[in-house]
């Protein structure tokens, strides 16, 4: 309802400036050129992403995202200790953390909203330390692969859409690590 509002409200917007300001023949060429420009980002972005789908799908069936999350539990146990004995929690978050890692927002989506909603079994209604570090963890997200912003980069026509990887990587650990500090000492001070 509310994405209704905001889109309905910037058509209307563009619609009185464009008469405000005589424009009123640029208006549709614009409109038009916008649609045909977001269906084309669209496609390039729908192809990459299904590329590393399949990759995530390989990984998976290869065994690889079963030891890639094994690899990740001793830091998952100490992000999640409440959770640290459940496996199928566990199991999700490694899950989302490795789509993350590749850069598959949109795979890690659905795990994320999966190991969250185990999660909330335990404590319905209330979002647990854990949950909240969850969505911290997602939002800051660690990318060695930033996949959707190589594919958008590619679709606007860069060259080398890869060439940003040193800056994903400081970026997405620092945020990741003031991220997890925060989540910690906001956890410790609402206890007290």
């Amino acid at each position: 309802m509310a994405m209704t509002v905001i889109w309905t409200g910037m058509t209307a917007l563009s619609l009185v400036c464009a008469l405000v300001l005589g424009n009123q023949a640029a208006l549709a060429p614009a409109a038009m050129e916008g649609a045909a420009q977001a269906i084309q980002l669209g496609i390039s972005m729908a192809g990459v992403l299904c590329l590393w789908m399949g990759v995530m799908e390989v990984m998976d069936r290869a065994g690889l995202a079963g030891k890639l999350a094994k690899l990740f539990r001793p830091v998952l146990r100490r992000l999640y200790p409440d959770f640290a004995g459940d496996k199928g929690v566990m199991d999700t978050i490694a899950a989302n953390v490795s789509a993350n890692l590749l850069g598959l927002g949109n795979a890690a989506t659905p795990l994320g909203l999966e190991a969250a909603r185990r999660m909330s079994r335990r404590t319905p209604g209330v979002a647990s330390d854990s949950l909240c570090m969850l969505v911290v963890c997602n939002t800051a997200s660690i990318q060695l692969i930033p996949t959707t912003v190589a594919a958008v980069r590619l679709a606007a026509g860069c060259e080398t859409p890869f060439d940003i990887l040193p800056a994903v990587w400081v970026t997405s650990l620092l945020s990741v690590a003031v991220g997890i500090t925060a989540a910690k000492l906001l956890g410790k001070l609402w206890r007290d």
